[in-house]
């Protein structure tokens, strides 16, 4: 049939009907299309964790490797709560110092410890903040109905860190590897010159301007007027409110250690320290010299620890017979200037989650803020109660305002307990929500700093009948 001849008038077909009936059948088409999974609106929940404790650098862990505290922490999370491998669907770890034989610690540690080779693991590095990355990642996975199950963790090692050989006798090594005859590994040797032996040691400093973070603090203390004094009089109550929980028993996430070839279980952490102001005052400046304020005291020590948090959905939970410590509400990262704003992070990201949920600094019951200075801690704090710097650097109308004290940090944080990099976002999580249950509150907030200018804040609830054991 022509074209005309469908076009004729009277004749039963037209372009028009065809169109229509195309358009029908492309509709029809579309309904009849399988759909894909609907968002995952179930409540996520935070289960439980645990952490080895928290050793300072080159003590009782010194022999080990990465790895094993990383195994310790995934299979006493395990036998705490009496929990099958098999059930684990995935495993996010995080590691910011990595072991160059052990680069995705999350499937080596898996291994250790006795999971099956059919379960996923991968790692993540966000710097301090990596193991909060690796919580929210798993959270991902769960509301995108991909897994059901999550472990998320991390570790860090600093008694045993890669030292490199410096650029020019890495290239020397590598160009000796290839090369095939004697001659030219002679001539490769006549080029060597003693200084290629300089090693290149790492370094807690930001690459994009090659500033350590020490050096950064004192800068940002200066910056927000924060006084010597001040920073010491914080260290000092991190230090006194930890003692004060460890002596209690407060710690229930600390699961003890028997590491091969150490006498004791290890079973506290060991860089809790109550001091005297006038001790305290009494230590120089470590970075900026002679006039800086901040020092060993009033700084977070290197630390090897681990640690592992179980996250499903609340459904999952009641099917396996888990009761969870908290709900897992809501979370956000932010970035700014890793200059002048490296460990502004908690000052710009808690008035955004607040904002996004709908809350106010009075609606918070438990902050659990990590504590990598005692300058930045008390900067931070500055900076919320600043209309200045809420009006400049945050777009808001008026200051956020200044948190609780009496709900801040009560059983210590990072200058006390200690800090392996990526360790510390599931203990900030884990102390938020057993704090929930001790002090009787309902909404907790974590949010931490990280190298890069960048920083995490999230929303925690209490779980209805949760236990702080």
């Amino acid at each position: 049939m022509s074209l005309q001849n469908v076009c004729r008038k009277g004749n039963a077909f037209n372009l028009l009907n065809v169109s229509r009936k195309v358009q029908c059948r492309a509709l029809s088409a579309a309904v009849a299309s399988p759909q894909p999974k609907q968002k995952n609106t179930q409540n996520i929940v935070l289960v439980d964790g645990v952490r080895t404790p928290f050793l300072t650098s080159g003590t009782s862990y010194s022999k080990l490797m990465p790895h094993e505290l990383a195994r310790h922490s995934l299979l006493s999370l395990l036998q705490k709560n009496r929990l099958d491998k098999e059930l684990i669907d995935y495993i996010v770890y995080g590691s910011v110092i990595q072991e160059v034989k052990t680069s995705n610690i999350a499937r080596e540690a898996a291994l250790a410890a006795g999971f099956s080779n059919k379960t996923p693991a991968h790692t993540v590095t966000m710097a301090c903040i990596s193991s909060n990355a690796a919580i929210t990642t798993g959270m991902g996975l769960i509301a995108t109905n991909t897994y059901d199950v999550i472990v998320a963790g991390g570790v860090e090692f600093m008694s045993d860190v890669p030292i490199r050989h410096s650029r020019k006798m890495r290239s020397l090594l590598l160009r000796a590897n290839k090369a095939k005859t004697l001659g030219q590994r002679l001539s490769l040797l006549s080029t060597f010159r003693p200084d290629f032996l300089a090693p290149e040691l790492p370094a807690v400093a930001e690459f994009s301007s090659g500033e350590t973070m020490g050096h950064s603090a004192d800068r940002l203390a200066s910056a927000f007027n924060v006084s010597r004094s001040e920073q010491d009089e914080y260290a000092l109550r991190s230090h006194t409110l930890a003692k004060e929980a460890q002596e209690k028993g407060y710690f229930t996430d600390l699961v003890p250690f028997k590491v091969s070839g150490v006498d004791q279980i290890v079973d506290k952490d060991n860089g809790i320290r109550v001091s005297s102001p006038e001790s305290l005052a009494k230590l120089r400046p470590a970075f900026v010299k002679p006039y800086g304020t901040v020092t060993a005291a009033n700084a977070s020590f290197l630390t090897d620890g681990a640690s592992a948090c179980l996250v499903m959905t609340e459904e999952k939970a009641k099917q396996l017979g888990l009761k969870p410590k908290a709900y897992l509400r809501d979370f956000l990262y932010v970035s700014q200037d890793p200059v002048n704003q490296l460990l502004l992070g908690p000052a710009y990201g808690i008035p955004k989650l607040l904002k996004k949920s709908g809350l106010t600094l009075k609606d918070i019951d438990s902050w659990e803020i990590h504590e990598a200075f005692a300058g930045q801690i008390v900067a931070n704090l500055k900076a919320l109660d600043s209309d200045w710097f809420c009006k400049t650097y945050l777009g808001l109308s008026e200051k956020v305002g200044s948190p609780d004290l009496s709900k801040w940090n009560n059983w210590g944080g990072s200058l006390s307990i200690g800090h392996p990099f990526a360790a510390t976002g599931v203990r900030l999580c884990m102390h938020t929500a057993n704090r929930l249950v001790r002090e009787d509150g309902k909404l907790g907030v974590v949010a931490a700093c990280a190298a890069g200018g960048q920083g995490v804040a999230m929303l925690i609830e209490r779980y209805p009948g949760a236990t702080a054991d």
